[in-house]
């Protein structure tokens, strides 16, 4: 980790000095100013990432609280409860995670880096789940944001100063030294068909991962053989740069062509209405926007609507 740790300065400094987001200085606002209940109550390994108790703040606070967290609008990833704030995300996250964790070696002790983290949902469970240290990286400044504020409320209520082994960078993977090999852990969740170029990105992850380190690795996939790869012309329910969503027996076969061994599928799942859609805390179209509204098994498009596998690979020790 050296090597990335002296060349970390200068990459944060590009992205939050040199060339910082518009709206920055106003998220950072919201923040500085939120009101941070003390409280003894910290829940990191449920659902519900929860500081504080429900209720828990006086009213008034609580409501200057939520009026904060709202600047940082919208909230993908969640849920959270914090000091009596509930943040009802657009995607019910903690249903992902209750579908991989019977599967994955245990993070007891691990060392756990997760790309794409968005606000920082997953690091925290991952955290709760015993991992020694979790890196969340993902490039968007918004979910930086989102992550510092979940970070002091929690930090509130954290009597141990545990919750100050979760690291959150404004950094995308390609900023990660390659051949890092650093990581016990590597996560990518809803990642993969998002590059251009699939096979670079699993043998990014490969690299970040020690001998004999585990890829935990969600994305969206389509029905069919070792040859079939959809790519979409134009947009994939409504998303512009969908590039490439596979079959799972294509996706094994890429693990296995980008060096990984013991590959496995754990999981697939149709995603439902009832685990992303839109709320007041995220109020812009969701998947009932994305679906044709005559046939719910096909997007806007025409192409089969969304279902997602969790894989599993090693790097070969």
């Amino acid at each position: 980790m050296s090597i990335w740790a002296e060349r970390l300065p200068r990459q944060l400094k590009e992205v939050l000095e040199d060339r910082p987001h518009g709206d920055l200085a106003r998220w950072q606002q919201a923040i500085e100013g939120m009101p941070v209940p003390v409280s003894q109550t910290l829940h990191l390994d449920r659902g519900l990432v929860q500081a504080g108790e429900a209720p828990g703040a006086a009213p008034q606070q609580e409501q200057a609280l939520r009026e904060a967290l709202q600047v940082l609008h919208p909230w993908r990833k969640g849920p959270y409860l914090l000091h009596g704030v509930h943040i009802d995300s657009e995607w019910r996250s903690d249903w992902k995670w209750a579908r991989l964790a019977p599967h994955i070696m245990p993070l007891a002790g691990r060392r756990v880096l997760d790309v794409g983290c968005g606000n920082g949902y997953y690091c925290w469970r991952m955290l709760g789940a015993g991992a020694a240290q979790v890196v969340g990286i993902d490039p968007t400044m918004l979910f930086h944001a989102q992550f510092h504020a979940v970070a002091r409320l929690l930090a509130a209520a954290d009597r141990s100063g545990r919750t100050g082994r979760v690291l959150h960078l404004p950094l995308g993977i390609e900023k990660v030294p390659a051949s890092l090999a650093a990581f016990d852990t590597t996560f990518s969740m809803g990642v993969l068909y998002h590059r251009r170029s699939p096979i670079d990105h699993l043998v990014e992850l490969r690299d970040t991962l020690r001998p004999g380190g585990e890829l935990v690795l969600e994305t969206l996939i389509v029905e069919g053989d070792e040859q079939t790869v959809l790519v979409p012309q134009g947009r994939y329910a409504k998303m512009r740069n969908v590039w490439f969503i596979p079959s799972v027996r294509a996706l094994e076969r890429w693990l296995q062509r980008a060096g990984f061994g013991h590959v496995r599928t754990v999981d697939i799942t149709p995603t439902t209405s009832q685990e992303q859609r839109a709320t007041e805390w995220m109020r812009f179209e969701s998947l009932s926007d994305f679906l044709d509204p005559a046939d719910s098994s096909i997007t806007v498009e025409g192409y089969p609507a969304p279902s997602r596998a969790v894989v599993l690979a090693n790097k070969p020790g």
